[in-house]
């Protein structure tokens, strides 16, 4: 076990990796409306919820965090060159608030079922996330992100429950996920 639940940043390596990659497939794919409601990016995005879920649970809050603001800064950067300014600002504001909500979030209810944490934890930090993003990447553009944003939100509640599966699958290897040297 490390030191105060603090395991140093190159064992967070497979976190901080998955959670670069969402965060880049999703400012890119939310570009691209699948229909008048509904961006590719709302089926990417909600994994990040998982990433830090199955950290917080492995290893603390504490490590979620460094997980969250590590994947934010490296993606933000990255998603500068990626992604058009306003979408790559729009995304870090959103995704930090709404990681951060997450983490406490999933914390007041870890104690509870196993699914509760995760489920209720990425429902709420989706609505702000949501709200945040698509105000600060679409307001006064040509995009009807109003409606866009409710779409996004309700495929990202219903990916926050069919992350369970994975999540619970997990559960019995979060070893391999952060492991305890």
């Amino acid at each position: 076990m490390y030191k105060s639940n603090h395991p140093p940043l190159i064992v967070l390596w497979r976190p901080i990796l998955a959670m670069l990659m969402v965060i880049l497939s999703s400012n890119y794919l939310v570009q691209f409306p699948i229909n008048d409601w509904l961006t590719w990016g709302a089926f990417t995005f909600p994994v990040a919820f998982l990433v830090t879920d199955l950290t917080n649970r492995a290893v603390g809050a504490a490590a979620a965090r460094r997980v969250a603001w590590t994947g934010f800064a490296i993606a933000v950067v990255v998603s500068l060159a990626l992604a058009p300014w306003r979408i790559a600002v729009a995304s870090g504001m959103a995704f930090i608030v709404g990681q951060l909500l997450d983490i406490v979030a999933f914390n007041k209810l870890r104690a509870m079922s196993w699914w509760k944490a995760p489920l209720i934890g990425s429902i709420v930090a989706s609505v702000v996330d949501t709200g945040i993003f698509f105000f600060l990447a679409f307001y006064g553009s040509d995009m009807n992100w109003l409606t866009l944003a409710a779409g996004d939100l309700s495929i990202k509640w219903l990916m926050a429950a069919v992350l369970l599966a994975p999540y619970r699958v997990m559960l019995p290897r979060l070893q391999l996920w952060v492991p305890m040297h």
